[in-house]
């Protein structure tokens, strides 16, 4: 039960005063402008700013303070009030600064111009727009379209999106890949594989109806706390919690509310979890087995008594398909091959599994711990099989409900930045503006890097993010990145991928989405997509950090008009004046989600753009939701071997991607570093290693290259046996880009093969 869950690293529970305590720290370190606290005030309201950290939806009957320990954390590094101006060049070199750490480099503060790299001194110098957009142009017209790559982070919102999708396929390319590839495409892939939709299907009000939330590989601690609202609304009428995690997440066994006086003082914690079971890091295939085990056999056992049947079997009649192989599936796994693949006993799994029975409504959660496996999509499977079971897709406080990372992240693919055809509706480009789309398929991420790898792309042009520090095989990438004829990085503040330029490289900065746009028409509103497929607008409220700052949208504009030969269709001057029109756009692209748009923008709560499996509508090739029977019980590429261990990357509180806050993890009691590996203590026994002695992880994948990352201090740690953590984004040297899911190509940064060396 909650009261016999702990994590004894922790420094204190989710929210509380240590929430109160690290956002005061972070705006002590960024110095933020007089007017963010007024920004924070309007985060996440109608008519206010949406937040530039995670996804999480914008409830209509919001809080006084609708923002978390993330999203304020978020607001203040952006608002900071320094600046990394032209001038900072002359005391640094691309060089001296690749062994800075990617905190440091962001706290440099706000780039301010637009800048140009100069090889011949290894600096970047500042430029004007018109040169840079000038030069951009004329390189990618000596390309070929398809050795040009358009990255789009989940930052930039809809408006944005749909220009830079329209202007990669006007250019005449899909090279659309996004940072979806590298989290939730599995969801994209696997969950459309299984029901017929790309992205969740609850919406805010089933939230409040659920009797029981199964959670599996997500943190909403560290990674979207405003869902603790939520679960402790949840856990005060009585509704059941049970989580599947390798990692204690503190968030998701105690919490402290913040915006309730009361519990601050007298320090009053909700325990979140009812049960807490850390599986081992790929099992969750044989943990879900073992959960629908319990059902089908409680389901058996009522058919002989005569009792009420467990299984909804009218849904499962009229809803789905495979159940009678996936039910026979279940009855002949044995016990102890769920319990060797899931590291969990049956008894747990059972006492988990008639929490599921007992409730009539459940909502299935999950994140990157289920998306980042080499058998992702099967994790996905799985889970839906376990809510099909009950009927629990489809009606009134049940579903499934993938929890995305970046505020707009979903949206992006809605409008068009997508790498796959089938997704987009060409004819409608064609018909709007009068060009032929290209018809080929488009590169993901994977794809991407190896064609990097091979010599093939020769330019990418990046919206947002720091991609370079986001892919598998890091130290590969940075060698092959650089040779590029062309790196456009249109950012906000210094990162790392702009030390490795190209032979032509430039920063382009860029508005915050917390800044006033002011365009020819007027102050501008840009909208983004939630994790319940709601569509929100936001208004800059605060003055941008320099004048020379250009909106995404100019910016993509300026880019493309320099790039492609002049078409009367295209008209973007127009539509970086007035992002109405750009709307507009949208809507008559895909109808259907978008009627109204520039009506509905500011709707409180966001309007919501539908979702066919809510309906109980199966888009799939079968037309009805799929059981999915499984060929394996674990989601790893590779077999258990002596002295092999299964490295888990993990973000800290303090960190937002590849954003580094600070360098206090208080959930996990780690302070001043993130040069840690975490192990049980049975493993740093067995190995003949003592806590706080320095060892290397070195790659165990098996493909001849030699991968490893040094000096890490061992940390004892609360994991099962043969998991190991270690943080995100400094592991992604460990990590074959060869190692992802066999679906959608998400590498599998959740279960990568390692030895440990001293």
């Amino acid at each position: 039960m909650a009261d016999h869950i702990a994590n004894p690293e922790s420094e204190g529970p989710a929210g509380g005063w240590g929430s109160l305590k690290s956002i005061a720290r972070i705006s002590g370190e960024t110095l933020p402008t007089p007017g963010a606290i007024d920004t924070l005030g309007h985060q996440n309201k109608p008519r206010g700013v949406m937040c530039v950290s995670c996804a999480w939806p914008k409830p209509a009957n919001y809080h006084p303070f609708e923002f978390c320990e993330n999203g304020a954390k978020a607001t203040l590094w952006d608002l900071t009030t320094s600046r990394c101006t032209p001038q900072f060049w002359n005391d640094h070199t691309v060089a001296q600064l690749r062994q800075w750490k990617d905190h440091d480099l962001e706290m440099t503060g706000r780039l301010t111009h637009p800048l140009r790299y100069d090889a011949a001194t290894d600096r970047y110098v500042a430029v004007t727009w018109e040169e840079a957009f000038a030069a951009i142009g004329a390189a990618l017209q000596k390309l070929e379209p398809d050795s040009a790559v358009f990255y789009s982070s989940g930052h930039a919102g809809l408006e944005a999106a749909y220009l830079y999708a329209l202007f990669a396929r006007a250019y005449g390319t899909n090279n659309l890949p996004q940072s979806s590839n590298m989290c939730h495409e599995t969801t994209s892939v696997g969950l459309n594989k299984v029901i017929g939709s790309p992205v969740g299907t609850i919406v805010w009000e089933d939230l409040e109806k659920a009797d029981a939330f199964f959670f599996f590989g997500q943190n909403p601690g560290s990674n979207s706390p405003r869902f603790l609202h939520p679960l402790q609304e949840a856990k005060k009428r009585g509704a059941s919690i049970v989580t599947f995690n390798p990692v204690i997440e503190q968030g998701l066994v105690s919490f402290v509310n913040p915006q309730n006086p009361l519990d601050m003082m007298a320090g009053h914690e909700t325990a979140i979890s009812d049960a807490y079971l850390q599986v081992r890091a790929g099992g969750d295939i044989a943990a879900i087995l073992g959960l629908c085990k319990t059902v089908v056999e409680a389901d058996d056992a009522a058919v002989l008594s005569g009792s009420r049947r467990v299984l909804d079997v009218d849904f499962i009649a009229q809803h789905t398909t495979g159940i009678e192989r996936f039910i026979e599936c279940v009855r002949e796994t044995a016990w102890e091959d769920i319990e060797r693949e899931s590291g969990l006993t049956q008894d747990a799994l059972r006492e988990a599994g008639d929490i599921y029975i007992r409730c009539e409504r459940v909502i299935g959660v999950y994140g990157m711990g289920l998306t980042q496996h080499a058998q992702g999509a099967l994790n996905i499977a799985m889970l839906v099989n376990l809510l099909l079971l009950r009927g629990n897709i489809g009606r009134e406080g049940a579903g499934c409900c993938p929890v995305r990372g970046h505020s707009n992240v979903q949206g992006q693919r809605t409008v068009g930045v997508a790498e796959k055809t089938d997704l987009i509706p060409m004819d409608k480009l064609k018909e709007l503006y009068d060009f032929d789309p290209p018809t080929k398929d488009g590169v993901t991420i994977v794809d991407a890097v190896k064609g990097l790898m091979a010599g093939e792309i020769k330019a990418t042009i990046c919206l947002g993010g720091n991609l370079l520090r986001a892919v598998p095989d890091q130290a590969a990438m940075e060698t092959s990145w650089e040779k590029q004829d062309l790196t456009v990085m249109v950012s906000t503040k210094l990162n790392r991928s702009h030390l490795f330029p190209g032979k032509q490289a430039y920063i382009l900065p860029c508005l915050s989405r917390l800044e006033i746009d002011e365009q020819a028409t007027g102050r501008q509103a840009v909208t983004t997509e939630d994790s319940f497929s709601h569509i929100s607008g936001s208004l800059g409220k605060r003055k941008p950090a320099s004048d020379q700052l250009r909106s995404e949208l100019a910016t993509i504009a300026g880019m493309a008009k320099a790039t492609l030969a002049a078409n009367p269709k295209l008209r973007w001057d127009e539509w970086a004046g007035d992002y109405s029109l750009v709307r507009d756009l949208i809507e008559k692209t895909y109808p259907d989600d978008f009627k109204g748009y520039n009506d509905r923008m500011f709707e409180p709560g966001g309007f919501y753009r539908g979702n066919d499996a809510h309906e109980r509508i199966w888009n799939t090739e079968p037309g009805k939701a799929v059981f999915t029977t499984p060929h394996r019980l674990n989601a790893l590429a590779f077999e258990p071997a002596e002295g092999r261990f299964t490295l888990v990357t993990l973000r800290s509180n303090d960190q937002f991607n590849t954003t580094i806050y600070g360098y206090s993890d208080r959930f996990r009691g780690i302070e001043g570093t993130r040069d840690v590996v975490l192990m049980c203590e049975a493993d740093i026994a067995a190995l003949g290693l003592s806590v706080g002695q320095t060892v290397r992880l070195v790659s165990d994948f098996g493909d001849g290259q030699h991968r490893e990352l040094a000096g890490l201090s061992v940390v004892a740690h609360q994991l099962p046996r043969g998991t190991i953590g270690a943080y995100y984004p400094e592991c992604n040297v460990l990590n074959a880009i060869d190692h992802h899911d066999q679906l959608s190509k998400t590498p599998a940064s959740k279960g990568i093969p390692v030895r440990i060396s001293a």
